[in-house]
Formats: C-alpha cells, sequence, structure tokens
C-alpha cells in the first residue's frame, strides 16, 4: 500500500493483510498498476476481516473490538461484531470509519465510487454463517454464494472500471465456482465448525451421510458426491471464462489468474481420486500454469 494508506494501518491489521500470501492466487500480483494493486488490497483487507469476525479468528490482543468500539472481554459474540463492523463499514460512506482497515479503504471507496451492497453482501454471508450450517438444494448454496463470493468479482470490476451487466454476470460464475471448490477443499474442515456447504439433496443422492464426511478417508460414495460438485464448479468455471476475452492487458493476466486457479484446485481435488477427507487437496504450480496457458490461449481465440 502506499505510504498514506499504510500510515493509517496498525499491527493488528497487518496481521489481517499478512493472510494474503496464504490464499489460492495472489491477491494484487506486482504486474498491475499500483493503484489497482492498494485497491485490492483494501478490498481484501475488508474482505479477510469480516471472515476472521465470522469465524472467531481474529488477531490476539483484542485490537480489532476496540477499534469498533466493543470491550474485548465482552466481544465473543460473532453477530453482535459483525453488527459493529457493519455499522463502521457504513461510515465508510460520510466518511468517518472508526478501525484502520476502513480507514484504508475510504480512498479506494471514493476514487472508484464504490458502493455499500457489495461489501454488505459479505457481511450478511458472513452473518449467515451463524444462523445457518447446511443448505438443502443447490439453489440455497448458490443464493449463499451471492453473497459470500460473487460480492469479490463485482468489487473488482468496479476498481478496474470495467463492470458491465455481461462481465458481472460472467464474473458470478467465476466466483461462485471457486467459492465452490473452496467448500470441496475443506470438507472436514468446515464439518468441524458445524457446517456442510454440500446440498442435503445432493448428499441424499448419493447415500452420503455427515458421518460418512466424518471419517478419515473418503469412501466410493462420497468420492462420487464431491465429483459431482467439482463437474458443476468445472461447468461454472468453463461458462464464466468469456470474461477473460471481454478485456485486455494486465487486467487479462489477473482474471485468468483467478480462472486457473478454481481450475487447477479441481484438478488436484480429481489428482487425489476425489478424496478431500485426508486433507485440503493443492493446485500445483505446473497445474496452475497449464490452465493459465488454456484460458489465455481460449480468451485470445474470443477476444
Amino acid at each position: 500500500m502506499t505510504e498514506t494508506r499504510q500510515a493509517r494501518i496498525d499491527a493488528s491489521s497487518r496481521t489481517t493483510l499478512g493472510k494474503a500470501a496464504d490464499e489460492n492466487f495472489p491477491v494484487a500480483p506486482f504486474f498491475l498498476p499500483r493503484a489497482w494493486r492498494d485497491d485490492l488490497m483494501a478490498v481484501y483487507g475488508f474482505a479477510r476481516l469480516v471472515d476472521d469476525i465470522g469465524d472467531g479468528d481474529l488477531a490476539p490482543g483484542g485490537a480489532d473490538a476496540r477499534h469498533l468500539g466493543l470491550d474485548p472481554a465482552t466481544a465473543q459474540d460473532r453477530l453482535s461484531f459483525l453488527d459493529a463492523f457493519e455499522a463502521d463499514l457504513r461510515r465508510v460512506f460520510d466518511g468517518t470509519p472508526r478501525h484502520p482497515l476502513l480507514q484504508g479503504l475510504l480512498p479506494t471507496v471514493r476514487r472508484c465510487g464504490l458502493t455499500p451492497e457489495p461489501f454488505l453482501g459479505l457481511i450478511a454471508a458472513n452473518r449467515q454463517d451463524q444462523q445457518v450450517g447446511r443448505y438443502e438444494t443447490y439453489d440455497d448454496l448458490l443464493a449463499y454464494c451471492e453473497l459470500s463470493a460473487n460480492p469479490v468479482g463485482r468489487l473488482v470490476l468496479a476498481i478496474t472500471g470495467t463492470d458491465t451487466p455481461e462481465r458481472i454476470r460472467r464474473s458470478d460464475e467465476i466466483c461462485t465456482a471457486l467459492q465452490i471448490v473452496e467448500h470441496l477443499q475443506d470438507v472436514a474442515e468446515d464439518l468441524g465448525n458445524d457446517r456442510v456447504y454440500l446440498p442435503a439433496e445432493d448428499l441424499k443422492r448419493f447415500h452420503v451421510t455427515e458421518s460418512d464426511l466424518a471419517l478419515p478417508t473418503a469412501g466410493a460414495s462420497v468420492r462420487a458426491l464431491i465429483a459431482f460438485e467439482a463437474g458443476r464448479a468445472r461447468d461454472l468455471l468453463h461458462a464464466g471464462a468469456p470474461l477473460v476475452g471481454s478485456v485486455h492487458g494486465r487486467l487479462r493476466l489477473l482474471l485468468a489468474g483467478f480462472t486457473a486457479g478454481g481450475l487447477a484446485a479441481l484438478d488436484a481435488i480429481t489428482d487425489a481420486g476425489y478424496d478431500v477427507l485426508t486433507g485440503p487437496p493443492k493446485a500445483t504450480k505446473p497445474s496452475l500454469m497449464r490452465q493459465a496457458g488454456a484460458v489465455l490461449l481460449r480468451a485470445r481465440r474470443e477476444g
């Protein structure tokens, strides 16, 4: 970030931003213009913090609670914490946020003319995580992804000044796919947090119980279920891929990286024989590069 923005960031917020290195793909890669990188990191800081509030995974010391006017000793109620964070987000749009990460977001909101809706969607998704742990149908899961994932792509398009209705539609397909892929990688971890993002109707269809998901390795029925959901995610990524060919230059590289990251993660799930219970299958660099090349080749043909 620029020196002015960096000056606003405290140690706790630096810890939050530092998690960008652990994401499945670069958040703000070096080849982008500096202004874009600053804006993407500002949006990432918001998204990472709201997820950490929802997951109870905040930096130690209670600084985030104090920034929001909460007593760290009594700030264990995640819904109340999210309410306080939403109140501070709304202050971004009148220029008076308290939290350093939201103060760092303020220049991005002003320069790019961002609206509250995508940010509120991400907060609503985390609020939903506190109240809903199971999804009956695939459509129910898609409605969740509309809140938890699609706003991120919409913010990227808004920051780069490329948001059109058609691009937003394609972006939503890619972002929903990436969310589903993450759910597939984290089945065991999510179950440990009493969350199951595999639709209940699909568990029934493949004769899978939650007890099956708690086993150390996946049986044949679980593998068949994961293969089915992975196919859905792959179809969504291919459906959204024309987004890459609709833009140019460094933005094309960025969007190709996002799409290829999802495809490479699906390759890893496939290579693991769809056994996601032994640990999250991770994309390899050769697979990522191969998929990125394929996505860019398609974009060149279509663009």
